[in-house]
């Protein structure tokens, strides 16, 4: 006999499992022949660059770079600041359990520290500590059975839950360029450094179309050929589109930016600029949030039912906000005291992420690296700096039971030497979290008819309540309904019975018991 069976096909995305490494890749760099020896390092900056991410069976292959601008002190009379690059090629495999090719993968690197050790004059020691998280997701369609048609007295045990329906995931390239002007004035003789930092990104979705935009700032540091250490900056915009089917401006869009190449080069004398080409790769995915009415458990007092049930991991209350911190505060650095600060290198970390009801508490810490003048001849130094910080995100929805997922990024940032040889400090982070719960559901996979060989009932039947009895599985064990039991006993409360407790049982009519 056909069930005439009605359901509803949705995708449903669940993290498999996540890791956090951190890894150390190190290299040796040669000073070239034009560059003069080095006497010690002063700063160093990189920039990570991905080329290419694979999913496979029980591990993660990321292969990527890291563009190094490493700022060192002269050995030479004077002393005078120069500047070299360098890029460290890596290949990291790492080992995740449960992880099969062709499932899903986020990624977020970011560079914790540098270490330079001079080996020589003309050679260099270059540590760089990678912390490389990875979060590996699963897409499996399911079939929810939504309602029997052709069986006559069925009776439903149906619970309502909201679930994350994955719409689509899709990946583009994208390239920022520009050419940023310097001083007129300025001859360049090299640069220095060169600092990347993303912007306002934004999603939104047009006819089928995911369009994502962001802002790329390019900070440069430079030398002009009279030993003068200059700064320029620029936004530079990033824009892609990803072709999506059935996405719509009510979904939830989680996107991502990686940097697979730049090229930083300066244009000849007489234009006095600099030209900038970085190339992304975005990606983004699309949810919406679904109410299903979602049948746990069913039976039929007139038929014998055999279902087959399978439990589903997944996705529920998904949210993406993003929050900006403002962080004020007046530090004491007696090296700089009134000297000139060239720039500022700002990273955040989060120490510690305490989800609570309601909010989410974030304890962190900036990692400052001053840039100054040292004295009247412009010779650079260097001083690190931890400003802690704490921030506090309230959110109705947020429990202990919540996954959270936070990427932070300095947007703006200002530092002015006052009077009193005191540094104001401005700086804002944007949080972007991302938080959901982590659920497990039974889904009835398959049902099956047999020949009813159950003996008919008595017309009533006298139980008394047990512990662990709920009025569903009385009901589905003496083939009768619940409304029929709450009706012959008059239960004003029918979820709220009591061991001990008589119930009266009648057998199962077509016709219902007023």
């Amino acid at each position: 006999m056909e069930l005439g069976e009605e359901r509803q096909t949705i995708t449903v995305n669940k993290l498999i499992s996540t890791k956090k490494d951190i890894v150390t890749i190190e290299g040796d760099m040669i000073v070239p022949d034009i560059k003069p020896d080095i006497l010690n390092t002063m700063d160093t900056i990189g920039n990570v660059c991905i080329y290419k991410k694979e999913v496979l069976d029980g591990k993660v292959r990321i292969d990527g770079s890291i563009q190094l601008n490493i700022i060192y002190l002269a050995d030479t009379d004077n002393e005078f600041t120069r500047g070299l690059t360098n890029s460290l090629d890596f290949t990291q495999i790492i080992d995740i359990d449960n992880c099969r090719a062709g499932m899903n993968l986020k990624s977020n690197i970011q560079i914790k520290d540098i270490e330079c050790k001079v080996l020589n004059g003309r050679k260099i020691n270059t540590k760089v500590m990678l912390e490389i998280e990875v979060m590996i997701y699963s897409n499996e369609e399911i079939n929810i059975l939504k309602k029997i048609n052709s069986v006559e007295g069925i009776q439903t045990l149906n619970s309502t839950m909201q679930i994350n329906n994955l719409i689509g995931t899709g990946s583009c390239r994208a390239s920022a360029k520009d050419t940023i002007t310097i001083d007129g004035e300025d001859n360049l003789a090299e640069i220095l450094k060169t600092e990347i930092k993303l912007m306002g990104s934004e999603a939104k979705v047009s006819y089928n179309k995911i369009l994502l935009k962001a802002d790329a700032n390019v900070k440069i540091m430079y030398l002009t050929e009279s030993g003068d250490i200059k700064l320029v900056s620029s936004n530079i915009p990033v824009m892609g589109f990803i072709d999506m089917n059935n996405v719509s401006e009510s979904n939830i869009l989680s996107s991502n930016y990686e940097i697979k190449n730049i090229i930083v080069k300066p244009n000849s004398a007489e234009q006095h600029s600099i030209y900038v080409e970085i190339e992304f790769e975005i990606s983004c995915d699309a949810s919406d949030s679904l109410e299903i009415d979602l049948i746990q458990d069913m039976y039929c007092p007139t038929e014998e039912l055999q279902l087959n049930q399978k439990e589903v991991s997944t996705i529920t209350n998904k949210q993406i906000n993003k929050e900006i911190c403002n962080i004020r505060e007046r530090i004491s650095v007696p090296e700089i005291s009134s000297n000139r600060i060239y720039d500022v290198e700002v990273n955040p970390s989060i120490n510690n992420i305490n989800i609570l009801n309601g909010r989410i508490v974030y304890e962190g810490e900036l990692n400052l690296n001053l840039i100054f003048s040292s004295d009247a001849n412009t010779r650079m130094d260097v001083k690190k700096y931890n400003l802690p910080f704490t921030f506090t995100v309230n959110n109705e929805q947020m429990n202990s039971n919540k996954v959270v997922n936070t990427k932070t990024n300095c947007i703006n940032d200002e530092f002015v030497v006052t009077s009193d040889g005191m540094i104001e400090c401005k700086v804002d982070l944007e949080f972007e979290i991302e938080s959901y719960n982590s659920a497990n559901i039974n889904i009835i996979d398959e049902i099956n008819m047999t020949e009813n060989t159950s003996e008919m009932m008595p017309s009533m039947v006298i139980y008394l309540v047990k512990e662990g009895d709920t009025l569903w599985t009385i009901a589905k064990k003496y083939k009768t309904t619940m409304e029929d039991i709450i009706n012959v006993n008059n239960l004003e409360n029918p979820n709220n019975i009591s061991i001990g407790q008589k119930l009266f049982i009648p057998r199962y009519s077509m016709h219902k018991i007023a």
